[in-house]
């Protein structure tokens, strides 16, 4: 390995490496999503190639608990590390750990989720292949020595080949690199990027053929006379985002108060799973062939087949109640399903519920005969779209993925107005895309605002001098002036036997005493310090560390824990040099 790093930077520049490694991640990122749906159709047709069309399967009860208990304990004896919210762990890894993934996710969340959408788990393959594509990008980066924005763009091509291998989506992957994981496009940035997504795509179209994820033929062009059904689903769509969203995390934060009750989650995350499940089949696995019954259906013969293997088969009346309560409860199963053990992403999840929710709204406004009628099969896409850009906070994503995956590109105008208006809805209420909430609340997420995305990336460790010379508040002058004599530090902290922080030693207050002897036995350093500016705390976000400085205008500033006992300090002139420093890595093409 030595030799091939030596002649590698003997004989390639860094874009000429980077577009190499972005070529063979995409390679390897078709073979993962390649293998991850053949081991999920193999499990699926293993355990439901024998269950009946018209009446309910009880084996709906069983099949799914085993499949989460399964992946459980995979994880837990096997894997030992989290490896859920995959799009998230992506996320945190640039934001935290310098676009740092470890090995094992290469390869274990295509064997975990596999088990878990196999056996019927209600959530989507794409977050966690996703999450396979990165760290392949991630650690192909770091074995070859990489420097960090290059590991980081690295990241990216993952992230985007895995979008395009799994979906034969190359546009998509692109923009969901730009919009969901905000990575920084620039021209140097762009073409490795191109290169992996499109090498993804060609290697899946080798491995499946060339069709298509839906078999979409146009029926009904698009008119103008469609566009206020096209703004009123965009805003069903945000409403529908939000719902999706608030579901979520209500139901995540259920099952997190059960995290050291590991039989208790699943039991109570597979059974609610299990129920679902048995009640609408429809939430069996990532959800795809339901939504092909309304994008390849003509009647409401074809429809109800939506129906097929539940309480609900033969009762065609009811189509729009199952579908209405099918959408409303897919979130609860995905949650239950993730919460109990299993693994799996959102992404699925959002085209089902917008799959259903376009269908729904178009079928309903057809019977009630509200105004022009709209094809059902193509306000199911324009629905798919509308609540992915709501959820993901990814406009364009939704736009090009049902684009491509569907090859209706004669829908580009409806899905830009859908996808914009459910964007524009949902920005009303959550400022953040659901993989980027929960590091926008700790002050970890990344943006296109390079200021803030440069201050996330600074580390306390980066900028914090922990070799400090104390003095206790006892101390007399004398003491204190030969402690400053042997030191270069113009500010001294004060703390007591415990390293309390209590205050400051400013050499320029006290100057004018400092050649009075007389003064020396009179005057204590509890006499002489003054209190701090302000106080850091060690897991402080770094932009109120910036205004934490700019506020007081100091020129040091003490780092303490939670107990107010002092860890270090940090000064102006190092948090700029280190800030400047990074500025320059993160902008250079």
């Amino acid at each position: 390995m030595e030799r091939i790093i030596v002649w590698k930077d003997r004989n390639l520049t860094e874009k000429q490496m980077t577009n190499i490694l972005a070529f063979i991640i995409g390679i390897l990122a078709a073979v993962a999503a390649y293998v991850l749906h053949l081991l999920i159709h193999f499990i699926q047709r293993v355990i439901t190639q024998d269950f009946l069309t018209e009446r309910a399967n009880w084996l709906y009860l069983v099949v799914p608990v085993i499949g989460i208990y399964l992946t459980a304990l995979f994880i837990r004896y096997v894997v030992r590390d989290n490896i859920s919210h995959g799009i998230t762990r992506v996320l945190y890894a640039i934001a935290t750990k310098k676009s740092k993934i470890k090995r094992h996710n290469c390869w274990t969340s295509v064997v975990a989720s596999a088990i878990t959408i196999g056996c019927g788990g209600s959530v989507g393959a794409e977050a966690p292949i996703v999450l396979t594509g990165s760290a392949i990008g991630s650690n192909l980066g770091q074995l070859f020595r990489m420097n960090r924005r290059t590991v980081m763009l690295l990241v990216g091509c993952g992230a985007a080949a895995a979008i395009a291998g799994i979906f034969k989506a190359p546009i998509a992957g692109l923009v969901f690199t730009l919009e969901v994981l905000m990575i920084n496009m620039t021209m140097g940035s762009l073409v490795p990027i191109l290169i992996a997504s499109i090498t993804a795509d060609i290697f899946s179209y080798l491995f499946t053929g060339t069709s298509t994820l839906f078999s979409f033929q146009m029926t009904s062009a698009w008119s103008v006379d469609r566009i206020p059904g096209s703004v009123m689903l965009g805003v069903f769509c945000g409403l529908m985002s939000l719902y999706f969203m608030r579901m979520m995390n209500f139901c995540e934060g259920k099952f997190a108060k059960m995290k050291r009750h590991f039989y208790g989650k699943l039991i109570a995350g597979g059974l609610l799973l299990s129920m679902l499940i048995f009640l609408f089949p429809s939430l069996y696995g990532e959800g795809y062939d339901a939504i092909a019954i309304f994008i390849e259906g003509e009647t409401d013969a074809d429809w109800s087949r939506i129906m097929n293997g539940s309480l609900f088969y033969g009762h065609s009346e009811l189509l729009l109640v199952y579908i209405a309560l099918v959408m409303l409860t897919k979130i609860v199963a995905t949650s239950s399903t993730n919460g109990a053990g299993g693994c799996g992403g959102t992404f699925a999840p959002s085209l089902f519920v917008g799959g259903f929710a376009g269908f729904l709204f178009a079928r309903f406004w057809n019977v009630e005969q509200i105004g022009v009628y709209l094809p059902e099969k193509n306000f199911t896409l324009l629905g798919m779209a509308g609540v992915m850009a709501g959820v993901m906070h990814a406009p364009l994503t939704g736009i090009f993925l049902i684009a491509e995956i569907t090859g209706g590109y004669q829908l580009f105008v409806p899905l830009i107005i859908v996808s914009v208006v459910s964007y524009m809805v949902i920005n009303i209420f959550e400022p953040h895309s659901i993989y980027a909430m929960r590091l926008a609340r700790e002050g970890r997420l990344l943006t296109h605002h390079t200021d803030r995305s440069v201050l996330t990336l600074m580390s306390m460790d980066s900028v914090i001098e922990k070799e400090v010379t104390c003095v206790p508040p006892n101390m007399s002058m004398g003491e204190l002036i030969n402690v400053l004599t042997s030191s270069n530090d113009t500010f001294i902290p004060v703390v007591e036997e415990d390293k309390r922080l209590l205050g400051l030693i400013d050499l320029s207050k006290i100057r004018h005493l400092v050649f009075r002897t007389e003064l020396y036995n009179r005057f204590h350093v509890s006499q002489l310090m003054v209190p701090v500016p302000a106080i850091l705390f060690d897991n402080e976000p770094m932009e109120e560390v910036m205004e934490k400085f700019d506020r007081t205008n100091a020129e040091v500033l003490p780092v303490v824990d939670i107990n107010n006992r002092l860890k270090g300090y940090i000064t102006k002139a190092r948090m700029y040099r280190v800030y400047r420093q990074l500025v320059a890595d993160y902008s250079t093409e």
